[in-house]
């Protein structure tokens, strides 16, 4: 704990009066992002340093290998689920990106099985995902199976968004968008994953 109090130290001493100002208005105004960004949860992927994002500008949910599942409403929790339509219905976003990464450690799960210690509930989770590895396992190249893979979560993501009847109505409407990217852990580039057809430069 004691390197995360120094962190804030640090955020309080240096970030802190630089922007105040903006916390300030953020507090009084309410928040008003303009993108949400659907991302893993890995530690090394921080989609608002990636995107020099200001606070206020990004609504955030970061989940195993940023997945997002089907619309299925029912008593059951839905985490995901419940940030897209908070970001939808109530922020009216203007976007919506699913960020994939290279390195994930759930399309490895998702490929290669879950290990021991991650099965009550990442196996399960990764099932979203079952076509990612359909299409991986295809590649006659196995060193380019999980890149593949990565690739393909991002597009099912992109598919279940548009599940949803009020992001499908959205999207018609013009007033959203709907974006696929991937991150290279360890060569900072962003490439652009279209649901359909090649990836490209950012």
């Amino acid at each position: 704990m004691d390197e995360l109090i120094a962190g804030y130290r640090r955020f309080r001493a240096e970030t802190w009066p630089q922007q105040r100002a903006r916390f300030e208005e953020l507090a009084s105004a309410g928040q008003r992002p303009h993108t949400m960004v659907v991302a893993c949860s890995d530690s090394r992927v921080d989609p608002q340093m990636i995107f020099s994002a200001a606070p206020g500008e990004l609504f955030v949910v970061r989940n195993v290998a940023n997945l997002v599942p089907p619309y299925l409403p029912d008593a059951l929790f839905h985490g995901t689920s419940a940030a897209v339509e908070f970001a939808v219905r109530v922020l009216q976003v203007d976007r919506i990106v699913v960020m994939g990464h290279a390195l994930c450690g759930g399309i490895g799960a998702l490929l290669r099985g879950a290990p021991p210690e991650a099965r009550d509930f990442v196996a399960g989770w990764m099932s979203i995902a079952q076509r990612a590895r359909d299409v991986a396992m295809r590649c006659d190249v196995p060193d380019q199976r999980q890149d593949v893979a990565e690739h393909e979560a991002v597009r099912i993501s992109l598919e279940n968004l548009m599940t949803f009847p009020w992001v499908a109505e959205a999207v018609a409407a013009r007033r959203l968008s709907l974006h696929g990217a991937h991150f290279g852990v360890a060569t900072g580039r962003l490439v652009l994953v279209p649901a359909q057809g090649p990836a490209r430069p950012a």
